[in-house]
Formats: C-alpha cells, sequence, structure tokens
C-alpha cells in the first residue's frame, strides 16, 4: 500500500513563486507517488484573521482554485476544507491535555511569535492568543487524523513535527499503541527570493510574483527588480549572481540562460532588455496556470464540487481515527 502524505496551506492569499517552487512542485510529484491529503488550514487561518472570517472564506476557495490551476488532481489527491472535518477538533481537545503550557513556550516557532508580538505590544505578552500557543497540538490533530505517515516540511517546521511525535508518544504510553507516529519528509526547495532580493518571498513585503498575475502587473513587477547596483550604465560589465532578474531567469529555466549570463558580465546586455526577455519568459511560464485559473473561475460549481468530496473523503478517514482513539480512551459511549 502506498503510504500516507499529509500536508497543508493556510488561505491567506494567492499563491506567488515562493509558494509553486517551496512547496507545490513538490505536491505535484508526491500526488503520483503517495496517497495524498493537502489540507486547506481556514482554522489556521483564523488564528491570525479571527476578526476578518470573510477574508478567510474568500480565500478558501481562491486558494483551491490557484491548487488546481497548477496541477493537483482531485483523482490523485484528497483536497479538503480543515474546518468541516469536526475530528480534527475533537483529536485538538484530546491532545492538549498530553502537552504542558511550559512545553509549548519552549516550542521554537511559538517563542519567536512570542517575542515579536512583545516587541509590538510591550513586555505582557498578553497579544499572544491561546490559539496560536496551541497551534502545534491542532497542527498534530491535523497530521495524526489521517494516519500521516510523511510530513513535507522545511527544516524551519522540524520542531513542530518533533512535537508531534511526542503527542503520539504520550498518547500510546497512557492509552496503547493507537497512533502513528509521523516522520518529516524534508523539503530539498529553497526558499525563494523576491523581487527586491529579501530572502523571502512575501505578499506582506510586496515582492511576489503571483500565479494568477496578468500580463501587464507581470511587466511592471519585473521592470522594478533589483539588479546589480554596480552596474550604471547599460554598457557595464556586472554579476549576475546580485541580480534578481538572473535569478528568476534561472528559477524558470530560461533555455538562453548561458547567454544572459556571458553578456551580462561582458556589459553586452542592458537590464531593460534583460528584463523584457524575463518578462516574456515568466508569461509564457504562467500561461498554463493561468488559462486553467480562467476555467475554474468560470466554472466554480465544479470547484466546489472537489472540495465537497474531498472533504467528505477526509472526513470518512478521520472517523475512522476518531473511532480507534475514543475506543482507546474508554469514551465509545
Amino acid at each position: 500500500m502506498k503510504k500516507t502524505i499529509l500536508t497543508g496551506i493556510r488561505p491567506t492569499g494567492n499563491l506567488h513563486l515562493g509558494h509553486y517552487f517551496g512547496a507545490v512542485k513538490n505536491w505535484l510529484k508526491l500526488q503520483n507517488e503517495y496517497e495524498t491529503n493537502i489540507e486547506i488550514a481556514d482554522v489556521q487561518a483564523l488564528t491570525d484573521n479571527f476578526d476578518n472570517p470573510s477574508k478567510v472564506r474568500k480565500n478558501v476557495y481562491e486558494l483551491a482554485i490557484d491548487l488546481l490551476s497548477c496541477g493537483i488532481n482531485p483523482e490523485k489527491a484528497t483536497l479538503y476544507i480543515q474546518s468541516q472535518i469536526s475530528e480534527i477538533a475533537e483529536l485538538t481537545v484530546f491532545y492538549s491535555n498530553l502537552v504542558t503550557m511550559a512545553r509549548l513556550y519552549r516550542n521554537p516557532t511559538v517563542k519567536s511569535e512570542i517575542t515579536q508580538k512583545k516587541a509590538l505590544f510591550g513586555n505582557s505578552g498578553e497579544s499572544v492568543t491561546y490559539g496560536f500557543v496551541g497551534y502545534p497540538v491542532s497542527q498534530a490533530a491535523d497530521i495524526t487524523a489521517f494516519n500521516g505517515d510523511l510530513i513535507p516540511v522545511g527544516e524551519d517546521q522540524l520542531p513542530l513535527i518533533e512535537q508531534c511525535r511526542e503527542i503520539v508518544r504520550k498518547f500510546n504510553n497512557i492509552y496503547g499503541e493507537t497512533l502513528k507516529e509521523p516522520d518529516a519528509l524534508l523539503s530539498t526547495s529553497p526558499r525563494i527570493k523576491g523581487l527586491d532580493g529579501n530572502e523571502k518571498m512575501g505578499k506582506s513585503l510586496g515582492n511576489a510574483i503571483y500565479l494568477c498575475d496578468n500580463e501587464e502587473t507581470i511587466s511592471k513587477k519585473i521592470m522594478s527588480a533589483v539588479t546589480d547596483t554596480n552596474k550604471i550604465r547599460k554598457d557595464d560589465p556586472a554579476e549576475p549572481e546580485k541580480c534578481m532578474v538572473f535569478y528568476y531567469h534561472k528559477l524558470i529555466e530560461n533555455p538562453n540562460l548561458d547567454t544572459v549570463c556571458s553578456e551580462c558580465k561582458k556589459g553586452a546586455r542592458g537590464c531593460v532588455s534583460c528584463k523584457k526577455e524575463l518578462i516574456n519568459n515568466m508569461n509564457k511560464f504562467l500561461e498554463p496556470i493561468r488559462e486553467k485559473r480562467k476555467y475554474y473561475e468560470k466554472n466554480p460549481e465544479i470547484v466546489e464540487s472537489i472540495l465537497k468530496k474531498g472533504t467528505e473523503e477526509a472526513k470518512q478517514k478521520a472517523k475512522v481515527t476518531m473511532k480507534k482513539v475514543k475506543k482507546a480512551m474508554m469514551i465509545e459511549y
């Protein structure tokens, strides 16, 4: 039998190149090799947007369209909405008894967020919600509800997987062998840089190219991309590795890459012409995704049907786990 993959993404906005190359591209491969479950984590999105539920609801469908447009196949992967799986919420409550507050506060992700909150709102840390502090517990429920064998993650998420493993071990030690310990499937994909050279591409940073961006938007964004600051005049030689335009040429695998590099170093290529070449190639790269997006936007009932079917399938899987958990805890009244 195929091993089970469990992964997810929060519906906080449209997908950009960072999401695609950092995660989605790998999911397209994994869906052919594993029993793949992809969670649209709307409950987790509400930890930061609890006062703006309409935004989260809209983004659930936007995210689903983006994933389907990229090639996530509902016949190969189960795409579902987290909030509709009540078993996840139940497991979160049960697991909360197995984790101390001290352990949660030691989690690097939680510690980092608390530090940020204190910097913004003073030293009390009162702006940190119960929902955020308990996020690792909720994630453990996400994983174990579907008996996840492998969890695709970056290095920054390894502490969350380890906390999940701790919860599973404690549950099994108290109630008997019931749950499966997941393993991390460490991603080899690098974090994608932003147009401004920032190490992270993100919506809040205003440096992202979105998969749904139209040709005009792509043109404006790439024309503003950071290049080698030492290149003042058109015929000045430059260092391609210091140029974000060259970075994106490599990212989307421009077949003319060697020429771009050589001409740039010799000062035989101006930044404007180089950017125009990237604009052309970027639009070619995104066009198949855009075309699929148009199809789903014109047929929202298809998207709703896919989400409904996937969520129903996911719920049936979670019910099997919940039955075992309640029996082990002696609460299967």
